[in-house]
């Protein structure tokens, strides 16, 4: 062989050894300065939808989120260690000994991706390049070029290279590894970490278990394939393949050096164990903690500058614009831009919204909701179907009544919007009405906790009858306040906001009842009574144009024309002590005590308001009584202290407006007097049947035909309402002892007591009391019970008008 031959051989040994990698080198070259690669900035901010938190009283606990991904960042210090062994143990053994790209696995890539066809990453991508391809996801190849798919997906490549190296020149490995967790998506409409963690386990990241983080690590390159809940035994074989990667990367030996065991025998251990998913819950629109509250704070932060022409009252609209002007929440997405103009977003800007909401609260609230309706209430109201004859409407209803509500309910429904919007006629639209058809309704039903929530079952029926079933399942509002501060601790809108939207605490407004009478009472307290005050007990007329109305008395025979206090009247809900304060009184200085204690509401100043024809909302009605417990004071109900933006800078924070309303002795006198209609009156039940001890004080409400049952209820430290009924109110219990406020109502207020005092944590007790103004002389020894009835001649110490 010639020396010409072998400088040739030489030569073309070493341009076939170097040519690949001039090759790669100079395709990096021109994808650097062609290509689009990600700056910075970029890396530092992708274009990710950030879901925006609601974060509980604490300002660390997440209640629920606006989304349309459902994510939420995490820190690296809110991760498990479990979490990060298994990432790395699984999808990047080398992961703190290279610089973003493993050259060992290169080779793989170039084989699998070129040779085999395969556009995946071969199981050569390091987790700087997974997230370099998640952050900025690779688009559809499609080609019709010969080969141009493989020289699109090899300069695709190469740009996520090139990123994976500007990442770990920019970030250390931990910030690399956070990033990677909250970018992946898991199924199941969970988006980063902390989303799957909630989803599949009710947990935050840093609660994990070894099982539980190798589970979701199994997830990463196939969620839905290793799902759980869609495929058990895959998901099973694949968090044990984890666990044993994590086995052989020595994250157990800590472990079992400490257990005196071998390594292997703790894998064996962790492989063993089930998975267990009870908690599993998809964050959607339709779950999560306090989804009624969510909705009527978008709305809040969605409203729109008051027009006059939209609304029928002047007090409504007086009311909506005072919001506006003084409520800086009320319409903040309408008020407040980007500093580049553009508006937010809240499903998309990943906003941090504080609110007054105590989690532990608002779950015993949803919880109280759901047992006394599922396990007790629904099913008394059923089973008085039977005897109705057009169920579930009422049988003193009649039928073009019936057919009225039945027209709106086919037109408000999706399936007639649908079909007209599509140019079905209408009569074809109606008939559709009458045709049997398959379909999942709502029931009640208890959970794997033995709690009870909102279900489905299949069944057959046809969309009419439909509107009849859900007509009948009774709805209910719940709102919790505190004294003084007037922030919201709970909301709850409706039985189950999945089938349920309608929120029936600020958007309902339904007859209160005689839970107005305290107002009225609150009248006479101020002009000199106390609840001791004797009066008797006769009925009352009124003359009205040219009829007399006379309120029905609701009083049993024996104590008609008895001598009574005002304590043992309003605790008896009595209707001739109502009208007999009416009388001397008047209806016009009753409607503005009301609007003076906070009633927004249109207010018909009658004579018969003092029996409670008024429809006024749940969300008025608490705030109100609220005054009681703080000393006379009415304070706004605040939802919400301050809005940040995702990087933590604050954009807004907000206050309540106060003003006094009533003396604090007023207002003592009413908790006085209020107090026996729990200790003696219509309120008993929380003595008895819930065991409820301290000071409380409280009103129940049943309006016309057992339509709505009200209590509204306080201590010291915390004011709670209670609204149940149907969505119309031509459907209703037919007896008073079914459809009263004290069966309706008042047991979910005891059931959420029962579970605030039993919690211990809240700051609420038993011992909380009810303290009495300085220099305050008064003998309230009177207890509202029927000794307090008694057949004798008025003595000096009774109140009378002259």
């Amino acid at each position: 062989m010639t020396d010409d031959t072998k400088k040739k051989i030489i030569k073309w040994f070493w341009i076939c050894v170097t040519a690949p990698f001039a090759m790669i080198m100079l395709m990096l070259i021109l994808v650097w300065v062609f290509a689009r690669i990600p700056s910075f900035e970029e890396l530092e901010h992708p274009d990710n939808k950030l879901a925006t938190q609601l974060l509980a009283d604490d300002g660390r606990t997440t209640l629920t989120t606006f989304h349309i991904e459902n994510r939420t960042y995490v820190t690296y210090e809110e991760l498990s260690p479990y979490l990060v062994q298994a990432a790395v143990s699984t999808e990047d053994a080398r992961f703190y000994n290279h610089s973003g790209i493993d050259m060992k696995g290169l080779g793989r890539v170039f084989v699998k991706t070129l040779l085999l066809h395969n556009s995946s990453q071969g199981g050569g991508s390091t987790i700087t390049q997974q997230l370099a391809k998640t952050l900025y996801p690779r688009r559809e190849l499609n080609s019709s070029i010969p080969g141009w798919s493989k020289v699109q997906m090899v300069w695709i490549k190469l740009k996520e290279w090139i990123t994976a190296v500007k990442l770990e020149r920019n970030y250390t490995k931990d910030e690399i590894m956070v990033m990677y967790l909250n970018s992946i998506f898991f199924g199941s409409n969970a988006y980063g970490i902390k989303a799957a963690s909630q989803t599949f386990f009710g947990k935050l990241p840093h609660e994990l278990s070894i099982e539980e983080s190798a589970m979701l690590v199994g997830m990463v390159n196939k969620p839905t394939r290793y799902n759980p809940v869609l495929n058990p035994e895959k998901a099973l074989q694949r968090r044990n393949f984890v666990i044993g990667q994590m086995e052989k990367a020595g994250c157990f030996d800590a472990m079992a050096r400490e257990a005196g065991v071998k390594p292997a025998a703790v894998r064996d251990s962790l492989q063993g164990t089930a998975i267990d998913v009870r908690d599993y819950q998809v964050q959607d629109h339709n779950s999560g903690v306090a989804p009624y509250f969510r909705d009527m704070l978008r709305r809040t932060m969605n409203a729109k500058k008051p027009k006059r022409s939209d609304y029928q009252f002047d007090e409504d609209y007086v009311a909506d614009m005072n919001r506006w002007e003084n409520d800086d929440l009320y319409g903040w997405l309408n008020k407040h831009k980007k500093a580049n103009g553009e508006s937010y977003d809240l499903d998309k800007d990943g906003l941090r919204i504080y609110t007054t909401i105590n989690y532990k609260m608002q779950r015993y609230a949803e919880q109280a909701v759901a047992e006394h309706l599922g396990s007790n209430l629904q099913k008394a109201f059923t089973s008085e179907l039977r005897y109705k004859n057009h169920k579930p409407f009422s049988n003193d209803i009649d039928d073009e009544t019936i057919d009225l509500l039945m027209r709106q309910a086919r037109k408000w429904s999706d399936r007639y919007r649908t079909q007209k919007k599509d140019g079905v006629p209408e009569a074809e639209i109606l008939k559709s009405f009458t045709v049997p058809t398959k379909m999942r309704v709502f029931k009640w039903a208890k959970d794997s906790h033995g709690e009870w929530v909102g279900a489905t079952v299949d069944t057959t029926m046809t969309p009419d009858d439909s509107i009849r079933y859900y007509k009948g399942i009774l709805r209910a509002s719940f709102l919790a306040v505190e004294p003084v501060t007037g922030h919201v601790k709970a909301y709850v809108g409706g039985p189950n906001y999945r089938y349920f939207k309608y929120d029936n605490v600020s958007q309902g407004k339904r007859q209160v009842g005689s839970t107005i009478k305290p107002f009225l009472y609150t009248l006479a307290m101020q002009e000199g009574m106390d609840p001791c005050t004797k009066v008797t007990n006769i009925s009352q007329s009124f003359i009205v144009g040219d009829d007399t109305w006379t309120p029905r008395s609701t009083d049993k025979a024996e104590w008609i024309g008895q001598t009574v206090t005002l304590k043992w009247g309003l605790a008896h809900s009595s209707n001739n002590i109502s009208a007999y304060l009416m009388k001397n009184f008047g209806p016009e200085p009753m409607a503005q005590m009301m609007h003076k204690m906070g009633i927004q509401s249109h207010i018909d100043a009658v004579p018969s308001l003092c029996v409670g024809p008024a429809d006024i909302a749940m969300y008025e009605m608490v705030p109100a009584y609220n005054t009681f417990p703080s000393k006379g004071v009415y304070v706004s109900p605040l939802i919400v202290t301050r809005i940040e933006d995702n990087q933590g800078n604050v954009l807004s924070e907000f206050t309540n407006r106060k003003r006094e309303a009533i003396s604090e002795q007023t207002a003592y006198l009413m908790a006085n007097l209020m107090q026996g209609v729990v200790n003696s009156g219509t309120a008993g039940r929380l003595r008895g049947a819930y065991g409820l001890r301290g000071e409380i004080a409280g009103k129940t409400g049943t309006t016309n035909d057992n339509s709505d049952g009200w209590f509204i209820g306080y201590t010291p430290t915390l004011t709670a309402g209670v609204w149940v009924g149907a969505e119309d109110r031509q459907v209703h219990f037919q007896s008073l002892a079914l459809g009263s406020g004290s069966n309706m109502a008042l047991p979910i207020w005891g059931i959420f007591m029962k579970k605030v005092l039993k919690d211990g944590t809240l700051g609420i007790s038993e011992s909380d009391r009810f303290v009495a103004p300085a220099g305050m002389n008064l003998d309230l020894s009177c207890s509202g019970g029927d000794d307090d009835a008694a057949s004798r001649e008025q003595s000096a110490a009774e109140f009378y008008f002259e």
